[in-house]
């Protein structure tokens, strides 16, 4: 949150995100706050404070007692929600680094932006291809058929990737996926054809990497012509998400499946659900200034998925602005926010116009907040759906 933002800066947004001189999104702000908006309720922002007693009785004057233009609005009953904003960043969800297990020089490394796919090459050592395949134990010994004692995780994820890529039927594994039996080596040897290297039947350590999705290529941290062992590149996964540093003292408000929308550059929204929020919080590290302590306090990490990730296009490390659907109510009484009236003895009223004409003040309890629809839900005795209240017009 920007510490230089005025209360004219900070008022209710309408459907878009609001960026500073330098285009990034401003900083975590309450899109609604109750206490801001009586505030300028009472300042008369919102509406004029009006005394007491009734409105008066007189025709549909179009006029408020201060001369101001007014027009009519109909009280409806419909799905309040609130929400909160955030600054966020759009990216892929995943952070992997490839490691080279084979000695040799690196001899063909892929583009950064490439995304290799399941037994695609990712890179090659003395022109001979490593294959990428899927799975969340990585490579640490040689799979081969006969090799002792050569069961578990690591071969079950690559008798699915052969099953998945073609070379295996899955009959002749699912007795026991974690063996590599011989339809595990004719699945290999299937593979290594169409790799165009010899067919063993058998992956020694380092031929093969497992990734657990495909890998989108960061960063490439071999050179050419460099000895392939080490670090080779770092990739993300496919996957667009929006990450964001909670503040930790907001952490119940913030659950997994809560709805968002999410502004991206330019002013465009889409949806998205919360995937998950982080439970261990963290001290993000002090920066410039000199003062030697952060600028925030402790924070937890919040990722978000996109529910249409092709509305995000090709943005990568994007600034977008995120609104988390905190609340929500249904089938409640709701006017437009302007509609309120601070009364001069306390508490609030909406001026509704009777069929013949006549004004008269209802007093209400405002509820919830909507900023994006521009509405406030209000109860009180003598309020219905369909009647007409009065709302500041044009001039």
């Amino acid at each position: 949150m920007s510490g230089g933002t005025t209360p004219a800066r900070r008022s209710v947004t309408r459907g878009r995100a609001e960026f500073d001189e330098s285009g990034r999104p401003r900083g975590r702000r309450r899109a609604v706050v109750l206490a801001v908006v009586l505030g300028l309720i009472a300042a008369g922002v919102v509406a004029a404070v009006v005394s007491g007693g009734s409105a008066g009785s007189g025709g549909d004057n179009r006029s408020s007692g201060n001369g101001s233009a007014t027009s009519l609005a109909s009280v409806t009953r419909q799905l309040l929600s609130t929400r909160t904003q955030f600054n966020a960043t759009l990216g892929y969800a995943g952070s992997y680094t490839v490691l080279g297990q084979v000695p040799g020089t690196m001899t063909w490394l892929p583009k950064v932006g490439a995304v290799i796919g399941n037994g695609q090459v990712l890179y090659r050592v003395d022109q001979v291809p490593v294959v990428l395949l899927y799975g969340r134990t990585p490579a640490y010994r040689t799979l081969a058929e006969g090799a002792a004692d050569v069961t578990g995780a690591d071969v079950a994820q690559l008798n699915h990737d052969l099953v998945a890529l073609g070379y295996v039927d899955a009959t002749d594994v699912h007795s026991a996926w974690d063996e590599f039996n011989w339809a595990t080596r004719t699945g290999v040897e299937k593979l290594q054809d169409h790799l165009g290297v010899q067919r063993t039947g058998s992956f020694a350590l380092g031929e093969v990497v497992f990734l657990p999705t495909a890998a989108r290529v960061t960063t490439r941290q071999a050179a050419l012509g460099a000895p392939a062992t080490g670090p080779v590149l770092t990739a993300s996964s496919t996957v667009r998400t929006v990450s964001l540093a909670l503040e930790a003292d907001l952490q119940a408000e913030v659950r997994a499946g809560d709805r968002v929308t999410i502004t991206l550059p330019g002013g465009r929204t889409t949806p998205g659900r919360v995937r998950s929020v982080g439970t261990v919080a963290t001290v993000p590290a002090a920066t410039g200034g000199g003062g030697g302590g952060s600028e925030r306090g402790p924070t937890v990490p919040v990722h978000i998925r996109l529910l249409h990730p092709h509305a995000a296009g090709s943005l990568d490390q994007a600034l977008v602005e995120v609104a988390i659907t905190d609340r929500t109510v249904s089938n409640v009484l709701a006017v437009n926010v302007t509609a309120l009236l601070a009364r001069s003895g306390g508490g609030y009223a909406v001026e509704v116009v009777a069929g013949d004409g006549t004004h008269h003040l209802v007093s209400v309890t405002p509820g919830v907040f909507d900023d994006t629809a521009g509405m406030v839900q209000v109860s009180g005795s003598g309020l219905a759906a369909g009647q007409r209240v009065v709302v500041p017009g044009h001039d």
